[in-house]
């Protein structure tokens, strides 16, 4: 028995110990925190006005009815149109789409170029660039008024595609910068020596190891830009307002009778978009910030 193995290592920790009991216990208490707004906007959005007005917000719904959630996409007013908020949505689609496309693509092409391709002035740009992540956007919202008029492009989609595109530069080319710079240099040397350029190690080598980085920048992009209300209400017209702003004007509406239900149903509809991205890629997107976002 002297030769017996004796086990190594730390003990066992109980699954119940008083450590975990505290820890889950905090936990469910923060969740229950966070989700009973959730839980009171869904079940208001399922009553009609009549059980509304007995005033209990946290009961379930006796009978539960949609037709508030069909007025807030096609029959809700938004000033002198009644047409809900289909038509802030598809506005929003096309802001959207171009925004998180081209700021992506430009972000990526600017922090591989950081990371891998030390030219003259590399440190300077990038100093320019943090140091217009913490720019205040009030301060250049008149400034950028007069260049977008001067543009053309004031009052369009396009100019707000623009604006979105420029202000999502500099916090997602630290984002791709720092993700690169933690990708071994010995393969940037070896396809250097190979003969590969700027492009082809761009294309062949950094692209297919940035998945996670890019879900992260995508994330972050459609989020902020779908919950944008400042720049589009002032940067568009009413015929092209995107879908918050159309949101805002069918909760602060004055006319008549306030809807409550309605109201909840409108906003669940805005915020469907990046609640959806982010739980079909949320284990991408903990990846891509734990392995970029905090190296330096």
């Amino acid at each position: 028995m002297d030769n017996a193995i004796t086990p190594r290592g730390p003990k066992p920790r109980r699954r119940l110990s008083r450590a975990n009991i505290m820890l889950y216990g905090t936990l469910i208490v923060v969740a229950m925190y966070y989700a009973l707004p959730l839980y009171v906007m869904v079940v208001t959005s399922l009553k009609g006005m009549p059980e509304i007005r007995l005033g209990n917000v946290f009961s379930p719904p006796v009978e539960i009815t949609f037709q508030p959630w069909v007025k807030a996409w096609s029959e809700a007013c938004t000033g002198i149109n009644c047409d809900g908020l289909s038509r802030g949505f598809w506005n929003s689609v096309q802001i959207l789409i171009p925004s998180v496309f081209l700021s992506i693509v430009i972000a990526s092409i600017n922090g591989y170029a950081l990371a891998n391709w030390r030219f003259k002035g590399a440190d300077v740009f990038f100093t320019i660039l943090i140091l217009g992540a913490f720019i205040p956007y009030q301060v250049m919202l008149y400034p950028i008024v007069i260049i977008l008029r001067e543009m053309g492009l004031y009052g369009s989609l396009w100019g707000l595609v623009l604006v979105h595109t420029v202000f999502g530069m500099p916090i997602l080319t630290l984002l791709f910068r720092n993700y690169f710079t933690a990708i071994p240099e010995e393969l940037f040397k070896a396809a250097r020596v190979d003969g590969a350029g700027f492009w082809g190690i761009y294309f062949r080598i950094m692209l297919p190891m940035s998945l996670p980085i890019f879900v992260v920048a995508m994330i972050l992009q459609v989020t902020g830009i779908w919950n944008d209300f400042l720049f589009g209400v002032i940067y568009t017209r009413p015929e092209i307002y995107p879908m918050t702003v159309q949101l805002n004007n069918i909760v602060n509406s004055v006319q008549g009778v306030k809807e409550y239900n309605v109201n909840m149903a409108a906003t669940l509809l805005t915020g469907l978009v990046p609640l959806i991205i982010y739980f079909a890629s949320g284990k991408l997107f903990v990846r891509g910030i734990a392995a970029g976002a905090v190296k330096g």
